[in-house]
């Protein structure tokens, strides 16, 4: 009977596996492209908190105070919905991939930022005693120690980047939610393709904590 009934659900299932396939393929790219914009914005946010220049150190501050203060999906609409009154229309995937990596990039800051606090200032301090540019002494001796001081929060924002590509749905982005959404509506079997649903995010993000983990463990031998 078990047999019987595992069968009945598959046949109802499969004709939309390849339906799934391609909106997971989606959330991919789209979580990888925010997670680069978030890093852009996230490492000149970083830098420019810590400028010497007050002005760029007040847009940093303001930057990450807005978008950590305010939801997620009203910063989607404002740059899908609102940017449009000012005549910059953005598709859907692009809309998506900034407001995400923009959103991102300001916890990516902070994230930087903490990193950047815990290198002790007297690497710093020798690096300009040596005459290294600044752009030289941050790429070579200070970014790659921050890397493996902040990958664990980093792998958090990778994860919460996953999930948030969720909210993409509301902006006709055709990802795993919105693409479960359509079949519930014609299958009315709501509770199967949540599940299916959240075991595919559960897979993606299982498989980002497995690979965040393996490079702790590498940078832990390498010590």
């Amino acid at each position: 009977m078990r047999i019987d009934t595992i069968a009945s659900w598959w046949e109802g299932f499969a004709p939309y596996v390849p339906g799934f396939a391609a909106a997971s393929g989606l959330v991919l790219v789209l979580s990888v492209l925010a997670i680069v914009v978030s890093w852009i914005c996230g490492l000149v946010a970083a830098l420019a908190k810590t400028s010497r220049f007050s002005a760029l150190r007040r847009a940093s501050e303001f930057y990450i105070w807005f978008i950590r203060g305010t939801p997620t999906l009203i910063q989607i609409f404002i740059i899908y919905f609102g940017l449009p009154q000012m005549g910059l229309r953005l598709s859907p995937f692009v809309a998506g991939v900034i407001a995400l990596g923009v959103n991102g990039g300001a916890y990516v800051a902070e994230i930087v930022r903490a990193g950047l606090s815990a290198i002790p200032k007297g690497q710093m301090e020798s690096a300009q005693a040596l005459g290294m540019s600044r752009w030289h002494m941050m790429s070579r001796i200070i970014l790659p120690q921050v890397f493996r001081v902040i990958l664990p929060p980093v792998t958090n924002e990778a994860i919460t980047m996953v999930k948030n590509t969720s909210l993409l749905s509301t902006i006709t982005v055709v990802e795993l939610t919105l693409y479960s959404q359509t079949i519930i509506a014609t299958t009315f079997r709501p509770f199967e393709f949540y599940i299916a649903t959240a075991l595919i995010y559960l897979v993606m993000t299982s498989l980002i904590s497995q690979a965040a983990g393996h490079l702790e463990r590498h940078y832990a031998r390498s010590l």
